[in-house]
């Protein structure tokens, strides 16, 4: 989707509602640019939208509120997403055990898997589940749990038991957000301890985000810079905007 035109207020505000829910994140500058109007002004607008419930205002621009659902987010940065899967994929074992959360950026590893031929991957995403469980050399699990309706990850009580019951050698996941002083953040507090339950039992933390979600933050932390291990984007590992990163850990 592209923003473009100087426009009216109400159709600049439903652009930028419109870009929100496709890429779940509006910075300021780049609005600006593409629909022709000063950072000021797409202030003023995100203000609004923040007053009317559609967005929560962060350093740099503005996140969606709660979670997307997951056939939205499959869609989003799948350019992004691709080139992250393809990294991952060398960092996926061909034995053993491995954990996979709900997120769309994992799904894309679970269609992009390398030679393997015992792996056990245990997911709390039903999405994921199914595009591994014919896989062969591949048994996945599904941890169980309370689907979460805007999300459709499973999560709940049970889902944490199960992620803690199975020790893995790496746990690959994603977050909603990525602060320098929080860590990784997720959309809801369900989400985010079904994360730490996964990662109580994993020898290694693979988090993958892409360029959109830096320098981010929201509701709920799941993961502090001291749980992860290596850091995977979109961007070459020398980019100037992971510079900050890499004095808290391995980026890739």
């Amino acid at each position: 989707m592209s923003l473009q035109g100087n426009l009216a207020t109400e159709e600049r505000l439903d652009r930028l509602t419109r870009h929100l829910r496709e890429h779940g994140r509006v910075v300021i500058g780049a609005a600006a640019v593409e629909l022709g109007v000063s950072e000021m002004t797409i202030r003023r607008d995100l203000k609004e939208l923040e007053a009317r419930g559609t967005l929560k205002r962060v350093r740099g621009g503005a996140l969606a509120v709660g979670p997307q659902p997951f056939a939205d987010r499959r869609r989003t940065a799948a350019r992004a997403k691709a080139a992250i899967a393809t990294k991952l994929a060398g960092l996926v074992p061909a034995t053993g055990a491995v954990a996979f959360d709900a997120s769309s950026t994992i799904m894309r590893l679970a269609g992009s898997l390398p030679d393997v031929r015992d792996l056990v991957v245990l997911t709390n995403g039903p999405d994921t589940f199914a595009a591994l469980h014919d896989m062969p050399g591949v048994r996945a699990m599904l941890t169980g749990g309370e689907r979460e309706p805007r999300t459709g990850s499973l999560v709940g009580p049970l889902a944490c038991r199960s992620a803690g019951q199975l020790g893995v050698e790496r746990l690959f996941l994603s977050a909603a957000a990525l602060d320098l002083t929080l860590g990784a953040t997720e959309t809801c507090l369900e989400e985010a301890e079904v994360k730490r339950a996964m990662r109580a039992s994993a020898g290694q933390v693979v988090l993958a985000v892409d360029a959109s979600k830096l320098d981010g933050r929201a509701v709920a932390v799941s993961l502090d810079w001291d749980a992860i291990d290596v850091l995977v984007t979109d961007l070459a590992p020398d980019d100037d905007r992971l510079a900050a990163y890499r004095d808290r850990v391995e980026v890739r």
